[in-house]
This record gives C-alpha cells, structure tokens and sequence, in this order.
C-alpha cells in the first residue's frame, strides 16, 4: 500500500516536544528498560528521523557500539548529523528507503529499531523480511507504533468539532494487526509491550499546537476534511471552539498515548 506522506522537520519536533513537555512517563526510559541494551552492539535504526533515539542508543552505551541511523528524509538526516555533532557521537547517518532492498550485508546488525514509521512502508512483509536478513541470528527487531486505543481524546474533539468520521490512520489501523502478523511471520520470538503516556494540557493552546502539527503532517491521509469549501484554518477554528469548552469545562484535556512496543527475535 503506498502511503503519500512525508514528515517534516518542524511537524516531528513540535510533537516530540509536547510529549516531552505535558507527558507523565518517559517513552525513551521505556525503550531502553524494554531492550536492556549491552556495551558493543552495532544497531541500525531505521527512520531515524532528527536522530533522537540514536543519540538516546549511543549516550547508554558510552559510546561503545556501533550506530548507524538511516532516513529517507534528507532535511531531517541533516539535523540528525548536526546534534550527533553538537554532542560530539559518533554516528554514521546515510540514506534509507525501507521500501527498497537494504544496502547492507546479510547478518551485520545485531539490534534494529523502527520507531513511530514502519505503518508507512508500501509492502510490511518486504520491510520486514529485509530487516530480518540483515539482523545477526539472535539479533532482535524493535518497532514501536499507536494501537487502536491511542490519543482517543484527540480523535473525539476532531469529530465532534467537523461531524465528520475520523479516517483510518496508517498506524494504529495496521500496526496490531497487519504489522504484527507479518513480524510473527518472519521471526522465531515476538514479544508485546506497552507504553501509555497521558498527556496533560492545562490550556487549549498546546493542545492545538499538538493538533496543527499532527493534521499538517498527516493532511493527505485525511481525505475530504480539508476541501476548497473547508480549508484547514477552517477545520482548526472548529476545534479551536470545542477545546476551550472542554478547558472551560473540565479544567484540562487530557490525551492518552497507547504505543506498543515489538521485540522480535532472530
């Protein structure tokens, strides 16, 4: 299924800060207490996006592995290479479609990780079979993705607010079902974890700046909520309207991020 989405810098890195900034629990905590990570490990992550969780891997480690992070974004491999520079890492950022065959040997990674982007690869079972090649045996996969039951709240002001049905999302529409089957397919060990963040606006307008983020980058998968007759200034000043009378009324929006965690093994 081709996806036509790309993410940009300015869209990722406000939502990343929201979630840093209003969330009760620590997602990157999460990751590494979920994969127990050992000095001397030479890790691919894939969508590596501004290199976060790159930085995140090489930081725990002491620098004493081997780290390559791949994007197909050009723009956002650059900011990638300007913090691992900032912060003095050594890591080696290159260019990755994970919709082509990998530019890498059979049995060369010993851990991979996906966060937050395989749902947008055009053929999962290719992806996965890819990523599985090039994992030593004994190597693990780590993806990570929204279930069904992630951000209700968001979905729910959305819908009341333009009385429209909320299209099927690429992630949590196919990440516990589609993604997951093709995981167990190809792997020995698949496990399931769970992360939920509650997120806590005491105000709407991080809420809002959360939603415009969050519409501008997914704004093609959502089919007819932005026409010539409703554009998307129109669609924001709508739910601008609904979440200050939540605001009004509760004293807050509370959004809960449900993200599942999947750890296969080679």
């Amino acid at each position: 299924m081709k996806i036509d989405y790309k993410e940009t810098t300015s869209d990722l890195i406000s939502r990343i800060n929201i979630h840093d900034t209003y969330g009760k629990n620590d997602i990157d905590q999460w990751m590494l207490d979920t994969l127990d990570l050992k000095e001397g490990l030479k890790i691919l992550d894939m969508a590596c996006g501004s290199g976060k969780q790159c930085a995140s891997f090489y930081s725990t480690l002491n620098g004493n592995c081997e780290i390559v992070g791949g994007d197909v974004s050009q723009e956002l491999l650059e900011k990638a290479k300007q913090l691992s520079a900032e912060k003095g890492y050594e890591i080696d950022f290159v260019t990755l479609d994970f919709n082509k065959r990998f530019d890498f040997d059979d049995n060369t990674f010993d851990l991979i990780s996906c966060c937050f982007a395989i749902y947008y690869s055009e053929d999962i079972p290719f992806t996965i079979r890819e990523m599985h090649r090039v994992l030593k045996p004994g190597g693990r996969l780590f993806t990570t993705g929204p279930m069904p039951q992630n951000k209700l709240e968001f979905y729910e002001i959305i819908q009341e607010a333009t009385n429209k049905t909320i299209p099927p999302m690429p992630g949590s529409s196919r990440y516990d079902s589609e993604i997951l089957d093709a995981i167990k397919d190809t792997f020995d060990q698949v496990k399931v974890k769970i992360f939920e963040n509650p997120l806590t606006f005491p105000s709407a307008k991080p809420f809002l700046e959360y939603t415009r983020a969050s519409l501008s980058e997914d704004r093609r998968l959502w089919g007819d909520f932005f026409t010539e007759k409703e554009s998307f200034v129109d669609v924001m000043e709508k739910i601008t309207i609904v979440a200050e009378k939540r605001i009004e009324k509760d004293g807050k929006i509370v959004m809960t991020k449900v993200v599942g965690g999947f750890v296969a093994t080679k």
